[in-house]
């Protein structure tokens, strides 16, 4: 056991009845900087700047459905739809998507351009909600020697032997059901990787190829670093042999990217439409100016 691990406890603000989490402010966060960094590039491009604002909105419900589902399908368990963890990157990850899919269709922007406009965003946004997870102590790894394991005894759930057994995780028997455990912090080195992703994608942006392929390395990197990840993840759904749900879909992504890279790696870009080039009204941002 790692006795010189790091004890790391839930961030919890209580305001009155009300409780924030770390978990829900970094999500805020990750979403406001997500529209952000969208309309920044928006702006560059001389484009309308307030579809970064129908894209966060639509992402929000989205994601936020779609992250929840993916988990309540995953466990059978009704409860966790209010609860403050219960969620599933890639059931956010698709229903945010398909959120703002949905949006850009009824407002007439190429799909194409929508998936360039958000590729850089989507990696920024991850690694903070990334942060966000480690301040809820979720989603965390398998026990470990490393310097840098981290125990989490009020965790979701707390870091015990008994909990990580429950993951299929071989803890020596010796060791009691109610003894917290020092595991990787794999929020954390998903929130580097991310970063690390996202000052590529922002560089890569500003490439001279066809809109839409940056979308397509978007896919690539996050695909690899959730594969990877889920290596050291405890995680109890390895349905596939020692392969969990998450890295059947990573090597899915990662195929659609590269797909992507290499049809739209040359050629011509699409229209950007009436709507993001200026003409006509967003339905989001003029009824919040009305109101």
């Amino acid at each position: 056991m790692n006795d010189s691990a790091i004890t790391v406890y839930p961030f919890i603000i209580h305001l009155g009845p009300l409780e924030v989490t770390g978990y829900g402010i970094m999500m805020m966060v990750g979403f406001l900087a997500g529209g952000w960094l969208t309309g920044l590039e928006l702006k560059r491009r001389g484009l309308r700047e307030e579809y970064s604002a129908d894209m966060v909105v639509a992402a929000v419900v989205g994601g936020v459905i779609g992250a929840k589902l993916w988990y309540v399908a995953l466990t059978q368990d009704i409860d966790a739809l209010f609860s403050r963890g219960g969620m599933v990157w890639y059931g956010g990850f698709i229903g945010g998507a398909l959120a703002v899919i949905l949006n850009g269709w009824r407002l007439r922007v190429p799909l194409r351009w929508t998936m360039q406009l958000g590729a850089p965003a989507l990696a920024a946004a991850y690694a903070l909600g990334r942060v966000g997870c480690f301040l809820v102590n979720d989603d965390y790894g398998r026990p470990t020697d490393l310097p840098w394991g981290m125990k989490f005894p009020q965790g979701y759930p707390a870091s015990t032997a008994g909990n990580l057994r429950e993951f299929g995780i071989d803890v020596p028997a010796a060791i009691d059901a109610s003894t917290v455990l020092a595991v990787h912090p794999t929020q954390l080195y998903e929130t580097a990787i991310m970063l690390v992703a996202f000052f590529f994608l922002w560089k890569w942006r500003r490439l001279e190829r066809p809109v839409g392929w940056l979308f397509g390395a978007y896919l690539v990197w996050a695909g690899v670093e959730r594969f990877v990840i889920e290596i050291f993840r405890a995680k109890d759904d390895r349905f596939l042999g020692p392969f969990t749900i998450a890295q059947l879909t990573s090597v899915v992504l990662v195929l659609l990217g590269v797909t992507l890279i290499a049809k739209w790696r040359h050629g011509s870009s699409p229209a950007p439409g009436a709507y993001l080039a200026g003409a006509g009204k967003s339905p989001v941002t003029s009824s919040l100016t009305a109101a």
